[in-house]
């Protein structure tokens, strides 16, 4: 592990496996130059990001790109986190351009600048896959979150990415099963469908603990759609509705306000969000109904 630029650059223990095994094979500096396009790829992220201020902690290198913990995590919004997700794979559209010209030009062989210029299209490719934390993941997350309630789109993220590793993990090994002696088990692709699923079972898992930081965060984007006088969007709910089934109706780049009603449609009361949230994060009690925070 480095530090550079204020962020620590770790390598996943999964590149290196296949570092490992590139110097068995004796494709090492093949490997090298993935490494280096990878790099590229995540530099992409991460100067975007800087460019929004995030405040970018880690990033972990991947075979396929990398992922970076940043201090604002959800609390960004949906646009920034899709524009910082799109700026790895437009990276890999410029190097493969510019190996493909090489090539042409007689610069490089055409042997190299074709490793070249298909890696990036790979790397780039898989890349937009729909499945956390790939780039196409997270564009996945920023669209379901400007069309969903933040918790729904979560929780329907971690599903669409989960089948999709499965998905790939069949194309893994589903060939070999039917073909034994033409087809092998792509092995790579196994274990990177493999990490895959386990993270984005994980993650599923860890809602709670992920929705709860969002919750954290929303003071802060809060105070700033606040500052912005943007329109708040109502969430009306009935007077026994419960403080967690009201939190998670919150949408990620909206402000609300929470208006409680009778059953005959009488207004009972109106919450900003900030009461609400500050009312659950107090004493963690999200059984309560929202018409306790007014006794």
């Amino acid at each position: 592990m480095i530090k550079l630029g204020g962020i620590r650059w770790s390598v996943h223990p999964l590149f290196v496996l296949v570092m490992l095994a590139s110097i068995v094979t004796g494709y090492f500096v093949e490997l090298l130059t993935l490494f280096a396009i990878v790099l590229v790829h995540e530099l992409g992220h991460v100067i975007t990001a800087k460019g929004f201020g995030w405040r970018v902690r880690e990033v972990k290198l991947l075979p396929f790109g990398g992922v970076a913990e940043v201090e604002e995590g959800s609390g960004v919004p949906a646009k920034e986190e899709a524009l910082v997700a799109i700026a790895g794979p437009l990276q890999n559209v410029w190097m493969a351009g510019i190996a493909w010209l090489f090539g042409v030009l007689g610069i490089w062989s055409h042997e190299w600048a074709a490793y070249i210029w298909q890696a990036n299209v790979m790397i780039g490719l898989f890349n937009l896959l729909p499945i956390l934390p790939l780039d196409g993941g997270k564009l996945l997350q920023a669209a379901l979150s400007r069309m969903l309630p933040f918790y729904g789109a979560l929780v329907w993220g971690s599903r669409i990415s989960m089948l999709f590793s499965v998905l790939m993990l069949l194309y893994a090994i589903v060939p070999a099963m039917i073909d034994r002696n033409a087809v092998h088990i792509h092995m790579n692709l196994f274990a990177v469908g493999l990490f895959l699923l386990l993270t984005n079972w994980t993650a599923y898992r860890n809602i709670p603990f992920l929705f709860l930081r969002f919750l954290t965060n929303r003071a802060l984007s809060a105070s700033r759609s606040i500052a912005r006088g943007v329109w708040a969007v109502p969430i009306i709910v009935p007077k026994g509705y419960t403080i967690l089934n009201a939190l998670q109706l919150f949408k990620r780049d909206s402000y609300h306000l929470i208006v409680i009603m009778e059953d005959k449609g009488d207004i009972v009361g109106v919450l900003p969000e900030q009461q609400l949230v500050n009312g659950f994060l107090a004493d963690g009690r999200a059984d309560r109904a929202v018409l306790e925070l007014f006794m």
